[in-house]
């Protein structure tokens, strides 16, 4: 029986509860998320991830120890993240524990504490790990091309390190508070749950925790186009004994998520890096061994938004150049020549098959589902999306290669101790 016709749909409130069935015995586990459209120029991500890190500390009816006691006792967990426009929450449960492990994250999201002491610990917190991004040369190196590829206002935009510990000193407790109050609330809320469950029970738990959650009407402004560029940008970040550097080498999509384009992309990509056996990990590190990891991905696309194509490879200063240009050339090839008929099935049957191995547990369905939900592809998602893979063929795969991959635009950003250059001596 396909999946799809397995996946229940309720209505709670202003949302969606999907359910499934599954024989895992007495787990359930969810997956859920709702569109706050935070104002990114305005610097409300970071307050977004502050808002993440204080939801488990506290509600206006418990204090974070007796939250704790309660998850504890059962063995259960509750968490919230971050996800471009969304606030995604999650959580797993011993089948007779959901309905109270529900009640506790409908608290957390309907009535979170913010307690003061808590919110100065969260910033602290954030502080100290865009420290240590600013020594991490993968996240410099990062940070720059998506600065080079996108205007403030996108959600791919990154701050600098030093803007982000600006915006970290003088934003209070009050902003975090007015964040909420403004942007969070059931807006376009999904939810999956999968498991052992009874769908009227999940859907009466589900219902009375957050049927009562009200929408916050708030307009989206956010840009949803990359910068024009025509590449050949080399930017570099210099970073005091960083002798291993880290390359960021990438230029923009035009590709939304539910693209007709997207799949047959994704396994060009993924013949070209996505894994230990693609293209460039054979030739730049195994033929050339010019680095020990290289592979690439397209990252930051949405059904609302454009993303990019970017390769990640670290090198030694002596190999540097060597392996920029290496890399490019590599995929300077693949774009005219395409994948071989070996590379393609063999690259289907590892997508598909990963794909499945996903689906195994609770939480891997739960993520899935709600994937398909977020793109507009509905229950289906699950059945359709791996019979997609099998079937594109290369002249599909080529033409979107074509299309899509243009080494000619590409960007080029470094971080760490760059080399010093070559002097050339009088005669």
């Amino acid at each position: 029986m396909l999946f799809q016709d397995r996946i229940q749909a309720h209505p709670i409130g202003a949302g969606r509860l999907y359910t499934l069935k599954t024989g895992i015995e007495d787990v359930v586990s969810w997956r859920g998320a709702v569109v706050v459209n935070p104002v990114f120029e305005r610097g409300d991500e970071l307050l977004m991830h502050l808002l993440v890190a204080l939801l488990d500390k506290g509600t206006k009816r418990r204090d974070r120890f007796a939250i704790a006691d309660i998850l504890e006792n059962r063995g259960a967990q509750l968490g919230y993240q971050v996800s471009g426009l969304r606030l995604g929450f999650w959580g797993r449960a011993l089948k007779r524990d959901v309905p109270t492990v529900l009640g506790i994250m409908a608290e957390q999201l309907q009535e979170p504490l913010f307690d003061a002491d808590e919110f100065e610990k969260a910033r602290q917190r954030l502080t100290a790990s865009v420290r240590r991004g600013m020594e991490n040369t993968g996240h410099q190196a990062s940070g720059q091309i998506l600065r080079r590829l996108y205007p403030p206002a996108h959600p791919n935009y990154s701050l600098t390190s030093e803007e982000e510990l600006d915006q970290l000193r003088q934003v209070t407790r009050d902003d975090v508070v007015a964040f909420y109050e403004r942007h969070v609330g059931a807006n376009e809320l999904l939810m999956v749950m999968v498991g052992d469950l009874d769908e009227r029970e999940m859907q009466q738990a589900a219902v009375e925790g957050l049927a009562p959650w009200s929408e916050r009407r708030v307009r989206a402004q956010y840009a949803v186009e990359a910068l024009p560029s025509d590449g050949g940008a080399r930017l570099t970040h210099a970073m005091p004994d960083r002798m291993n550097l880290d390359v960021r080498i990438g230029h923009t999509l035009r590709l939304r998520r539910d693209s007709p384009d997207y799949a047959p992309l994704y396994l060009a990509n993924h013949i070209l890096g996505g894994n230990f056996s693609s293209r460039l990990m054979d030739i730049v590190r195994d033929d050339m061994g010019l680095t020990y990891g290289i592979h690439s991905s397209i990252a930051g696309i949405s059904t609302r938004y454009e993303g990019h194509w970017k390769i990640s490879v670290t090198l030694s200063q002596e190999n540097l150049d060597r392996g920029i240009a290496a890399t490019v050339d590599v995929v300077n090839r693949y774009v005219d020549e395409g994948p071989t008929a070996r590379e393609l099935e063999e690259n289907i049957a590892t997508i598909t098959g990963s794909y499945k191995v996903r689906l195994a547990t609770t939480g891997g369905l739960a993520d899935a589902i709600l994937g398909g939900l977020k793109i507009g592809a509905g229950t289906g998602h699950l059945d359709t999306w791996p019979a997609r893979i099998q079937a594109l063929t290369m002249d599909e795969t080529r033409a979107a290669i074509a299309r899509h991959f243009a080494p000619r635009r590409f960007d080029v950003a470094i971080a760490g101790t760059l080399p010093a250059p070559a002097v050339t001596l009088p005669e």
